[in-house]
């Protein structure tokens, strides 16, 4: 409506125009003057109306072109969101491989070689995994369709290069201070610190095949992956020795079963 209201303004321009030229002009000149009118009106009614319309139009299908391409690609792909729905697929996805890795060597445990291996899941695709404590093997290739169909074939890779120690990154990496501790019941600690990170410890390392892992006084926790150990810090600080006997029997009231030992507790499942 507003576009419509200012090109009748224009109009209205050359109306008037035109009226002044029929009232103070006559003869060849008149005819002249109305040659020049209606050009720069033409003109200037062009500048000012008909090229931003068509800018306009232009502006509105490349914008109809983009939302086409945005929606083919989100026809086409699949990303997954940062939601618990994701952890939940991707938790029944490490269960599938465990079983099928446990059927054939049952103290196997693996992990992934992906970045984010949610994409493969949902999207299909091949992923590494390594695995350990499988003496003829040392990885394997998960593969994925798009009917969530799972293959897995195990690998035995060895490097022409001599063998060196790989760097533990995370051994490298510096760790958050530890608070000073004071006396805490163990029962808070659990309620407060524990009982959330030791749930969703257990319920990933299931998923690798893991059964135990190591609290370590400092804060940290430790699993096997065959031969080697690997540490990372999960709590900011844990209850000193003294009341760890306490920390088991809170455990053990949760369901988890826990042993104290001289350089931590074992919590197993």
């Amino acid at each position: 409506m507003k576009h419509k209201k200012n090109l009748w303004n224009t109009v209205a321009v050359l109306i008037v125009a035109v009226l002044v030229i029929m009232a103070f002009v006559r003869g060849d000149l008149q005819f002249w003057l109305y040659v020049a009118a209606f050009t720069v009106w033409g003109i200037w009614a062009s500048i000012k109306h008909l090229l931003p319309y068509l800018k306009e139009c232009h502006y509105r299908r490349e914008l109809q072109k983009e939302q086409k391409r945005m929606e083919k690609e989100q026809r086409d792909y699949v990303s997954p969101v940062d939601d618990p729905v994701c952890s939940v697929l991707l938790r029944h996805v490490n269960y599938r491989i465990t079983s099928f890795l446990k059927s054939s060597y049952p103290d196997a445990t693996w992990a992934w070689c992906e970045d984010n291996p949610e994409n493969i899941v949902i999207n299909g695709g091949k992923g590494r995994i390594q695995v350990f404590d499988i003496d003829d093997y040392n990885y394997g290739e998960v593969t994925f369709d798009r009917n969530a169909n799972m293959t897995c074939s195990l690998l035995k890779v060895v490097s022409l290069n001599a063998e060196v120690d790989e760097p533990d990154t995370d051994a490298d990496k510096p760790k958050p201070p530890v608070p000073p501790q004071n006396t805490v019941d163990p029962q808070v600690w659990f309620e407060q610190q524990g009982k959330d990170v030791l749930s969703k410890l257990i319920n990933d390392l299931s998923g690798y095949g893991h059964h135990s892992l190591t609290i370590r006084e400092n804060g940290d926790v430790t699993i096997m992956q065959g031969s080697r150990e690997i540490t990372k810090r999960y709590f900011h600080s844990v209850p000193e020795k003294v009341y760890w006997n306490r920390l088991v029997n809170v455990f053990e009231r949760a369901g988890v079963a826990g042993e104290v030992k001289d350089d931590g507790i074992v919590v197993t499942w």
